[in-house]
């Protein structure tokens, strides 16, 4: 039988979810008729280089990926759908190591702390920025967690997923891009 706390944690992913479908309505997703294709073409746009810090204390550009297939995934430690995406990026990780990075862009207002315990607990084995204003703004404003744009090895945006996605749809969009 289900506790309370655990029909309240189903409710609040439900709630979750349909908040981002409303609110996200008229933002590109994964429609090949929005600014990011669902397939890769010419015209797509770059994706907006940054500089933020990471869970390292070091500054980390985008533009310091570039030659490797990017996955920008914007996220938080209290999101349920994004603690469900962690494992499926941690295999990849492992699996593209060579061709990719995951890169976490958490966007946390309780400290580093929790976001430390948090990584430590999930094993995550990419690299976490601290996201801002100006990376949420320079990414389109990001309306619901998880938000993932894929990015292949020009720094072109080629995919943005808004909301839960399996690692079996970033994998094959891996292998298109390396």
């Amino acid at each position: 039988m289900l506790t309370k706390r655990t029909l309240f944690a189903v409710f609040g992913v439900v709630i979750l979810l349909i908040a981002s479908t409303i609110f996200s309505n008229g933002v590109p997703s994964t429609k090949s008729k929005s600014n990011y294709p669902s397939t890769a073409e010419e015209n797509a746009p770059m994706a907006p280089d940054f500089s933020l810090l990471s869970t390292e204390g070091e500054l980390v550009n985008l533009s310091d990926f570039k030659g490797k297939v990017i996955i920008l995934n914007f996220w938080a430690t209290w999101c349920g759908p994004c603690k469900m995406e962690i494992p499926g990026f941690v295999k990849l990780q492992k699996k593209y190591k060579d061709d990719l990075v995951i890169i976490g862009i958490s966007l946390d207002q309780n400290g580093a702390d929790v976001v430390l315990q948090f990584m430590e607990r999930f094993g995550i084995n990419y690299p976490i920025l601290y996201g801002d204003s100006k990376v949420i703004r320079d990414y389109g404003g990001i309306q619901g967690i998880p938000t993932t744009f894929v990015i292949d090895r020009n720094l072109v945006i080629q995919r943005k997923y808004i909301g839960y996605r399996s690692d079996e749809l970033f994998k094959k969009d891996i292998e298109e891009f390396i």
